[in-house]
């Protein structure tokens, strides 16, 4: 997910308009992956918190009329992956695209990526917080799933007619909708998690992932094409303003989805006894305070590269839309394959196992970005990124529900996402630094290297960057859960293609040697 999360939000998302191989899909990846793996934490049989085994006793509703909320909840919630799978694949992906068109520099581009999620974290502390005194999740949602769909509108419209302040503006308005956005990501949360019992949260979220990535992937190539039509034309705008409308059409009817749901729980009002300074002395554990460090660093890393994607696809190597479009999309398709087999792994191995995994890899997917600038390459680089973004995603979030109270997810998710928000923003700027000091031609021992500017420099430092993080972070905490243990060599086994390659090949090996 170097794209996404962002992401979240978190991450991932998390910035827009970024490429599933750095996680500036972050924006995306992290908003998607953020909401459909966080809850996901408790699944796995026999997963039980070695510090605090009465804790993780949910509130299960008895009444028929609780059970009926709940169906009727699960249901808004596959419904509202599915719209915010469209407004992120023509929408969200899109606003670097956007902002470039409007004659961006580096340093924009930064600011487009790490503002906003600051100022989306800080709607996300007033949010946690105005549940003290407005514990009505539902309202809290319906409010800013509105938000989102309304401030398309400024988006497009102001660069037209203010074109001098056009890449300024449309930051401010990518601020607005990720404010919205992330004020709805504790309250969404706590209530999805209301209404699945702890070993069916697996599945539910392994089918709602399938549903945000196929259909992403449709509307990420779809906008594509789309703006592919006008990108030679002098109304190259009008393809923004179609997909654009698309994105806040489908937070409208997401926003119409939530109308029949009831909110019959009483988590939202324990949620709000706590402060997050009491949380984070008293409840937060020093795993989890690693954790945070850890993932707050790798976030910076990541950033260094994510936010300029879109600059070296469409500037240095003159992409068409379709062509960064297909790009995007083959982020997502790894994704999709693979999503619900991280799931099990994390599930059955623990998440801690999984950020070990993933945290190691990660690091090489920008530095690949040297090696050629063939299409097909670019397309297979960016597969692999999806396939290792939804495992790390996941883990990365999983581990946060994981470490706290059930009481405790609203404010540990607002923390998850101001550490992960801060780390956004240094890395973004820094890496706007350095694409503004970074020479385009490195020679070395008589060897040179002139790639078509210096962004795969920047790249390769990012990964770099992440993997001193890995290396000096990932023992600093540990699994959460009881969990299987298992060996190198078995972890290995079950990983994403290798597992299915590899009964494949036990299956054949026999018949040709017949």
């Amino acid at each position: 997910m170097d794209a996404v999360h962002s992401s979240r939000y978190g991450i991932e998302r998390s910035i827009r308009g970024q490429s599933l191989t750095d996680r500036t899909a972050h924006l995306c990846t992290l908003r998607s992956l953020s909401m459909l793996s966080s809850i996901k934490s408790f699944s796995g049989k026999g997963s039980v918190h070695p510090t605090l085994p009465d804790c993780q006793q949910e509130f299960v509703p008895s009444s028929s009329k609780a059970q009926n909320a709940g169906a009727q909840g699960r249901r808004y919630g596959l419904r509202d992956g599915a719209c915010q799978a469209v407004t992120q694949g023509s929408g969200e992906q899109y606003l670097s695209a956007f902002a470039l068109l409007l004659q961006a520099s580096p340093f924009q581009l930064s600011v487009l990526s790490a503002l906003p999620q600051l100022i989306g974290t800080g709607a996300q502390l007033v949010s946690v917080k105005l549940l003290q005194w407005f514990p009505d999740r539902k309202a809290l949602i319906f409010a800013g799933t509105l938000g989102q769909a309304f401030v398309w509108i400024p988006i497009v419209l102001l660069p037209l007619l203010l074109p001098q302040w056009g890449p300024w503006l449309v930051v401010g308005g990518a601020a607005a909708y990720f404010a919205c956005a992330h004020f709805t990501t504790p309250a969404w949360n706590s209530l999805i998690a209301d209404w699945l019992d702890q070993h069916e949260r697996g599945a539910y979220f392994a089918r709602r992932a399938k549903i945000i990535a196929s259909l992403s992937f449709f509307a990420l190539c779809g906008a594509g094409w789309v703006l592919t039509l006008w990108q030679d034309s002098t109304a190259a705008w009008w393809g923004f303003v179609l997909i654009f409308v698309l994105a806040g059409s489908a937070r409208i009817l997401s926003a119409w989805s939530l109308s029949p749901v009831q909110d019959v729980h009483p988590t939202a009002h324990q949620e709000a006894q706590q402060g997050f300074r009491d949380f984070f002395r008293r409840s937060a554990t020093k795993d989890f305070r690693h954790f945070l460090f850890f993932s707050g660093l790798m976030h910076a890393s990541v950033l260094i590269a994510g936010p300029f994607f879109v600059l070296y696809m469409l500037h240095d190597l003159h992409l068409s839309y379709l062509s960064y479009g297909g790009w995007l999309a083959a982020g997502l398709l790894g994704q999709l394959l693979t999503l619900q087999a991280w799931g099990h792994f994390g599930d059955r191995f623990g998440n801690k196992a999984l950020l070990s995994i993933t945290g190691f890899t990660v690091p090489f997917l920008p530095m690949l970005y040297l090696v050629s600038t063939n299409l097909g390459f670019l397309l297979a680089v960016n597969f692999l990124g999806g396939v290792i973004w939804a495992g790390l995603a996941l883990g990365l979030q999983n581990y946060v529900f994981d470490s706290v109270r059930p009481e405790d997810r609203a404010k540990a998710v607002a923390l998850y996402s101001t550490v992960n928000a801060v780390g956004w923003a240094i890395g973004a700027l820094l890496g706007s630094w350095l694409v503004e000091h970074l020479p385009a031609r490195i020679e070395w021992a008589g060897v040179a290297l002139q790639p078509a500017s210096n962004l795969p420099f920047v790249f390769f430092l990012s990964g770099v960057l992440r993997l001193l993080v890995s290396s000096s972070l990932l023992g600093t905490f540990h699994e959460a859960r009881l969990v299987e243990r298992a060996s190198r060599q078995r972890l290995f086994g079950e990983l994403p293609f290798v597992k299915p390659v590899t009964r494949l090949m036990v299956w054949a090996l026999p018949k040709s040697n017949r």
